[in-house]
């Protein structure tokens, strides 16, 4: 989910030509999803839920990727492992499915794997903006945690979680219990993503990292300045391992794109949670809903 102006164009239907408007928008369990023409690109489009953007997608270049917070996850992809390397990734979240399709184009023969709870939301982003049926990819509809919980030991090289029950991620996708799962399902090398959403004073930003510091001990937080200062409510992009993480270079390149971010980690980061405590599923609440105007 990302800040966005809305920008609406023609009524062409996505992947096959033209359409009516209609095609364009459905019902769905978050309320109503719309694809969004980008004026710059014909088959590009910006998947909204509710007039929350959710993602966004080019079908003839599906290593573009226009948010920021996606591109800082194609950055953490593209570093997890060996360039052009075939992965195991475990995606929590659909949306239009971007950073599958991302991953599927810059390293062919990967498997993957999408749980989305929304079915009429696959349905519909299936339909619109289909997947190149060449791609190793498997959609469940299911919760997150529940799909989770069904991957075997050790199979995911990568862990990206994205997930949106409307603009606020649930409750039982926060906590260290479910990150546990996540390490559990994680090769002993794997990494773990996550986009989270908030503003100041970032409590729930700072009780997320504080509890993915309870299960992995190599952590980095990637994100626009003026979130992380708590100016104003945005994504962040929290990156965990057992292992080294390529702090370097992460930052580097996370430094270097459009919209650039700041990554935090080792000891600026331990203070950046302010003593904030582990999130249990006891504790967990839901992430904050945004401000309004947040989207305008």
């Amino acid at each position: 989910m990302k800040k966005s102006r809305r920008r609406r164009g023609g009524g062409s239907e996505p992947g096959s030509g033209s359409g009516p408007a209609e095609d364009l928008a459905a019902a769905v369990g978050g309320g109503t999803a719309e694809l969004v023409p980008d004026p710059e690109r014909p088959r590009a489009w910006t998947l909204l839920v509710d007039g929350a953007p959710q993602s966004h997608v080019d079908l003839d270049d599906p290593e573009r990727l226009s948010f920021a917070y996606q591109r800082r996850l194609g950055h953490i992809a593209d570093l997890a492992a060996p360039p052009g390397r075939p992965v195991h990734a475990l995606h929590l979240g659909g949306g239009a499915f971007t950073l599958a399709r991302y991953i599927a184009a810059t390293r062919p023969r990967s498997t993957q794997q999408i749980a989305e709870l929304d079915g009429a939301l696959v349905e519909f982003v299936r339909t619109r903006l289909p997947l190149d049926s060449r791609a190793r990819i498997r959609v469940r509809t299911a919760d997150a945690r529940a799909a989770l919980g069904r991957i075997p030991d050790a199979w995911a090289d990568l862990v990206i979680a994205d997930v949106f029950a409307g603009a606020r991620t649930p409750a039982h996708l926060t906590s260290t219990e479910f990150l546990g799962e996540v390490r559990r399902v994680l090769k002993p090398g794997g990494w773990y993503a996550a986009n989270i959403t908030d503003g100041g004073p970032l409590v729930h930003l700072r009780g997320q990292v504080a509890t993915a510091a309870a299960v992995f001990p190599e952590l980095a937080l990637a994100a626009d300045p003026a979130v992380l200062r708590g100016r104003r409510f945005g994504n962040a992009v929290l990156v965990g391992a057992a292992g080294e993480l390529p702090i370097a270079e992460l930052t580097r390149r996370i430094a270097s794109d459009p919209h650039p971010g700041r990554v935090e980690h080792g000891r600026t980061l331990a203070d950046f949670t302010g003593g904030a405590p582990a999130v249990t599923d006891a504790t967990a609440r839901p992430s904050p809903s945004p401000p309004p105007g947040a989207f305008d």
